[in-house]
């Protein structure tokens, strides 16, 4: 999403056989200085790499330079490799992705008699995401099995009719993972190594493990202020299929590769794998089309990590954005940089400036407000600055670019206020792209 800037620079795209990396870099550079971006990033088109670079730092306290052979966690880009273990067992005949999946998981609950794969792989499953318990937080740290884990969600009531709607589910993922291990006879870890990694030649990804010495991995950190800090530790045991997956930039252009060439799929689980079924949402990919262009993506987020991988099937052209400092915003900086790729123009991020607003517009602001999915933020002002609240965690201010507009220093995030009769009904959020619409509650 291209947010309101101040001094923007315009970066042209390319023309003829222009050299591309001096447009890459630039942006790149200023992502550094304005927005602190650390990680690794990978431009490919055609089949070959155009620019690669790593920023910032692996390990804060030794100094020690992310490069592109730094492996960073990749969150739920995670699913996409198990959607494809699980279409690879299809293949094999094994199973079927119309399968109820309480044929392959024991002690299954009743409600979970109409959930099939496909439902589990589309999101459209109605089990609800572990990950959206408001205690989820509280027991991240503590180690897990993959039945333990199950046990959290499955006496729960499904959300909604298996089919009915879209809701991101990283429970979904998680029980794939479990079919995954009944079906192949073998753990997800080994079986993801056996089918995908090890022939398509990935040596640099697998399953991370937090006890594992793995040479050349990031620390994940948060940023507080001027500050960076650790990020929270995660048993990864709980991430399992929905995210638990390390990788680096140019192993996902392996992976790019391997796709383009049909691997390792037969050519009909590859068309089902990115064929959407609901809200632009297949087998662990996201397929719209954008400015005329078709786009396969996915982003993930996991504690001081984001992530986003973009492939753009009909342009040959792919981006890589691993990030291992939150909050960033890698889904949009790899649009910007296909942006370049494509020879369109792109801003430059830029600094915000904070506009000089009367504080007492703020008291009409104040209250709770309440969006989907399960969000709830809580704007309250103290002396002459207004803070948001998310969930009830963290307090973070906002900053005026208007009387109705706002912005976030931490992340690339604004926040505005909608009225309706003259009172302030509304919030709206935007982020990556995205925007979240909350509806006032109180005041």
């Amino acid at each position: 999403m291209m947010w309101p800037l101040v001094g923007v620079v315009l970066l042209s795209g390319l023309s003829g056989a222009e050299d591309p990396s001096p447009k890459f870099s630039s942006y790149m550079d200023a992502a550094v200085s304005v927005e602190g971006f650390s990680g690794s990033v990978l431009v490919a088109k055609g089949g070959k790499v155009v620019f690669q670079k790593g920023y910032g730092f692996a390990n804060a306290e030794h100094r020690v330079p992310n490069t592109p052979e730094t492996k960073f966690r990749l969150g739920s880009i995670t699913k996409q490799f198990t959607a494809t273990a699980i279409l690879i067992l299809q293949d094999r005949g094994k199973l079927n992705v119309q399968d109820p999946i309480n044929k392959y998981l024991a002690d299954a609950p009743k409600t979970w008699d109409g959930v099939t794969i496909h439902h589990l792989l589309t999101h459209t499953s109605g089990v609800p995401s572990y990950t959206e318990d408001p205690e989820y937080g509280k027991s991240m740290a503590k180690p897990e099995t993959v039945a333990s884990m199950i046990a959290r969600f499955q006496g729960k009531p499904l959300d909604f009719a298996p089919g009915e709607t879209f809701h991101y589910s990283n429970s979904g993922y998680f029980l794939l993972g479990a079919i995954i291990e009944k079906v192949a006879g073998t753990s997800y870890e080994a079986f993801l190594k056996e089918a995908i990694f090890e022939p398509l030649g990935m040596k640099d990804t697998g399953y991370d493990h937090a006890e594992t010495v793995l040479p050349g991995r990031a620390s994940g950190y948060d940023r507080r202020g001027e500050d960076i800090v650790h990020a929270p530790y995660l048993d990864m045991n709980q991430p399992y299929a929905a995210g638990s997956l390390y990788s680096t930039v140019g192993d996902l252009f392996l992976w790019d590769r391997a796709l383009d060439a049909g691997k390792p799929l037969t050519k009909d689980a590859m068309t089902a794998m990115f064929t959407p079924f609901k809200d632009k949402y297949a087998y662990g990919w996201f397929v719209e089309t954008r400015d005329g262009r078709t786009r396969v993506g996915h982003g993930g987020g996991i504690n001081g990590f984001t992530t986003d991988f973009q492939r753009y099937p009909e342009d040959d052209t792919c981006v890589v954005v691993l990030t291992n400092v939150q909050p960033a915003n890698p889904g949009k900086v790899a649009q910007d940089l296909a942006a370049i790729s494509f020879g369109q123009d792109v801003a430059a991020p830029a600094p915000r400036v904070v506009a000089k607003v009367d504080p007492k517009v703020y008291d009409a602001y104040v209250g709770t407000y309440e969006g989907a999915p399960k969000l709830v933020f809580a704007i309250s002002r103290e002396g002459d600055h207004l803070f948001v609240t998310v969930n009830g965690e963290e307090k973070v201010e906002l900053y005026p670019e208007s009387e109705t507009s706002f912005f976030l220093k931490v992340a690339d995030v604004q926040v505005a206020f909608e009225t309706e009769d003259g009172t302030v009904a509304h919030l709206l959020v935007k982020q990556g792209g995205n925007t979240i619409k909350a509806r006032r509650v109180a005041k």
